[in-house]
């Protein structure tokens, strides 16, 4: 994930998130608020819009699309709690689409936008490679503990568990259950806490990164059928936890 740059004021921090799960019946607009009207900066070529966000069929889509005008160019979706969340597990099940140019992004995040120090913590599917996964933090600013692993012979375009847990001891990644990546003992490591996000956003200059932009295949989407946060030394609270599978 990038350094959030020249965004328009975001709403006010609330006290600290308690566990939950959130298998988007509806929209809790009490958790959620939904970025609209701004970009993060000229890196990206879409604009955060509430028109690519929408809950449907117990299903969070998050979308990518040309807008109604087409001096607007293209519109991404995301998702915010409206909260901060510290030590805990958290977890996401969701599935992609493919495409050269796009990031799909379920994160932590918390930095001067909120007058606060940039500390992240990131899951990333770059839609070029839907057989992978990428996993990094920053730290007041600095990228640290970047990794990834192979979806083991899955597909980002099917349903996917991803999961990570943070504590005192560091930061443990996982897919489907199992751990695929961790921090490294004595490496600098998030200690802000930090709101949550989920993303679909485009680039048509980080080519090495992303990949070229690939216009034809627009409209995208992220379909996410749930999120999750569970306090740390809290129990297992719902079955598809990792948490479940620890007891």
């Amino acid at each position: 994930m990038i350094l959030f740059a020249g965004l328009a004021p975001m709403p006010a921090l609330a006290e600290t998130g308690a566990s939950f799960f959130d298998p988007f019946d509806a929209l809790d607009r009490d958790r959620w608020f939904i970025s609209d009207g701004w970009s993060n900066g000229d890196w990206m070529n879409c604009t955060w819009s509430r028109d690519a966000v929408a809950v449907r069929d117990g299903m969070l889509r998050l979308s990518y699309l040309a807008a109604s005008d087409p001096d607007t160019g293209y519109l991404c979706g995301e998702v915010q709690t409206r909260q901060t969340f510290g030590y805990g597990t958290y977890e996401v099940r969701m599935r992609t689409m493919e495409g050269s140019g796009f990031n799909a992004a379920f994160f932590t995040y918390i930095g001067p936008v909120h007058d606060k120090p940039h500390d992240e913590i990131d899951v990333e599917v770059l839609l070029r490679d839907s057989g992978r996964v990428t996993f990094n933090t920053y730290v007041d600013g600095a990228p640290e503990n970047g990794g990834g692993s192979d979806l083991n012979g899955g597909r980002s375009t099917d349903f996917q568990h991803y999961a990570f847990t943070w504590d005192d001891a560091g930061i443990r990644w996982f897919v489907n259950g199992l751990e695929v990546h961790r921090t490294v003992d004595g490496t600098p490591r998030p200690s802000e806490e930090q709101k949550i996000y989920a993303s679909l956003w485009a680039s048509d200059t980080f080519n090495d990164w992303l990949g070229p932009f690939d216009a034809e295949v627009v409209p995208m989407q992220l379909e996410i059928d749930w999120i999750a946060f569970t306090r740390l030394g809290e129990p297992c609270a719902f079955p598809q936890s990792i948490l479940c599978s620890e007891r």
